[in-house]
C-alpha cells in the first residue's frame, strides 16, 4: 500500500519523511558511457537524478523499464536526470556490442555507464537487479527502491524532489501502455520461479543422475516430470552459469505454471545462427507462442538475449514446456518467467 504521505494530498509533506541515505557516489571505473560523456556527481549538482541499475535480460528491469523510461521523457524538462548503471550477470552481457545493441533495441536514450567491473555497484552498496535511487539536487540519495514495482510512490518521490528543487512537475502520473516483453507479470497465476541452468545456482533438476559438471554427457529425460522441475535430454555439457548444447537435437524440458516462460540464451560464436523448434504439452504453442517463436513453435537464436517462447491467453495451468535445438553450440542460462 503506498504510504499516505505519498499520495497527492500528501506530497508536499514527503520532504520531512524522506531520510537521507549517503550522498551519491563517484562514477569512476565504468568501462564506457552510452548517450553521454562521463558524468560526476559534481556536474550534477542541482539537478535531481534517479539510477537505476539494471542488466539487460533482467525480467524485472524488462517490466519496469517503460515506467523509467516515461519519466525519463516527462521530467526530463523540470530538471531531472535518468541514469542508467549497466552491470552485467551473464558473460555475454560484458560484451559492448551486446549492450549498445541492447540500448537501441529498447529505445533508451538517457545516460547509461556499463559498469562491467562493478565498481559502481560497490559504492552504491548494491545488491539487486533492478534498483532505483532517487538523488535530490543537493547530491544526497533519499529514497531507493529495490525491484520492480511501487512505481506510484516512485514517481510522486521524483515529483517531491523535483518541487524542493524548484520545478514544477505537477501530480499525474505516467501510464505507459506495455505490451511485449515489458507487460507486467500475471502474478495471480505465477507458480514457477526464476531457474538458473548453470551448475553454480541451479535448482530443480531432473534428469537422471544430476548434473555432471564441465564435461560432455549424453542427458536422458525422467520418466515423470514434476511440477517446476526440468531435465535435459541429449548430449550436453553443464557449466558453472550456463548448459551448452554439444550435438543436434539437444532438448530441455520444463514443467511449469505462468502465463510467459523466457530463456536466457544465444549462440555460443557472435554471428552465427541456430534454429529451434518449442512444443508445450507435446504439441506446437498456436495462440500461446511467444514473441521469439511462431505458431508452430519455430524460432532462430540470432543474439545473446531473453527470448519470450510461450505467452498463454486465457487460464493458465500447469503445463509441460519442451525446446529443441538443431545445431550445437548454444549456450541458455535461466529461465524466467511472468
Amino acid at each position: 500500500m503506498t504510504p499516505r504521505w505519498l499520495t497527492p494530498a500528501g506530497l508536499h509533506a514527503a520532504e520531512a519523511k524522506l531520510p537521507v541515505e549517503g550522498r551519491l557516489p563517484s562514477f569512476d571505473g565504468p568501462t564506457g558511457w552510452l548517450n553521454s560523456p562521463p558524468l560526476t556527481p559534481a556536474g550534477l549538482c542541482g539537478r535531481v537524478v534517479l539510477v537505476n541499475f539494471w542488466t539487460y535480460t533482467c525480467i524485472n528491469w524488462l517490466r519496469q523499464l517503460p515506467y523509467v523510461r516515461a519519466w525519463a521523457e516527462k521530467y526530463r524538462s523540470q530538471g531531472l536526470i535518468v541514469l542508467g548503471v549497466h552491470t552485467p550477470e551473464f558473460p555475454f552481457e560484458h560484451d559492448a556490442d551486446n549492450v549498445r545493441r541492447a540500448v537501441k533495441d529498447m529505445k533508451i536514450d538517457y545516460p547509461v555507464a556499463t559498469d562491467n567491473g562493478y565498481e559502481v555497484w560497490q559504492a552504491f552498496d548494491n545488491h539487486f537487479w533492478p534498483a532505483l535511487y532517487f538523488v535530490d539536487a543537493q547530491g544526497r540519495i533519499r529514497h531507493h527502491n529495490f525491484g520492480e514495482g511501487e512505481y506510484q510512490q516512485s514517481e510522486m518521490v521524483i515529483q517531491q524532489l523535483l518541487v524542493d528543487a524548484g520545478a514544477e512537475p505537477g501530480t499525474d502520473l505516467v501510464s505507459p501502455d506495455a505490451g511485449g516483453i515489458e507487460a507486467a507479470a500475471d502474478w495471480a497465476s505465477l507458480r514457477t520461479p526464476e531457474t538458473y541452468t548453470g551448475y553454480g545456482r541451479t535448482e530443480g533438476f531432473a534428469s537422471p543422475g544430476g548434473i555432471r559438471p564441465d564435461r560432455p554427457h549424453v542427458y536422458a529425460p525422467p520418466e515423470r516430470l514434476g511440477m517446476n522441475k526440468w531435465a535435459l535430454f541429449g548430449e550436453w555439457t553443464a557449466l558453472e552459469q550456463a548448459v551448452r548444447a554439444d550435438a543436434v537435437g539437444a532438448q530441455i524440458t520444463y514443467r511449469f505454471q505462468a502465463r510467459d516462460l523466457h530463456l536466457v540464451m544465444g549462440p555460443a560464436a557472435p554471428g552465427t545462427s541456430v534454429p529451434y523448434r518449442v512444443l508445450l504439452d507435446g504439441q506446437p504453442p498456436g495462440p500461446a507462442h511467444g514473441g521469439d517463436v511462431d505458431g508452430q513453435g519455430h524460432g532462430t537464436l540470432t543474439e545473446q538475449r531473453l527470448h519470450q517462447l510461450i505467452r498463454q491467453p486465457g487460464s493458465i495451468t500447469e503445463r509441460t514446456f519442451e525446446i529443441t535445438f538443431h545445431d550445437p553450440g548454444v549456450h541458455v542460462y535461466a529461465f524466467t518467467f511472468g
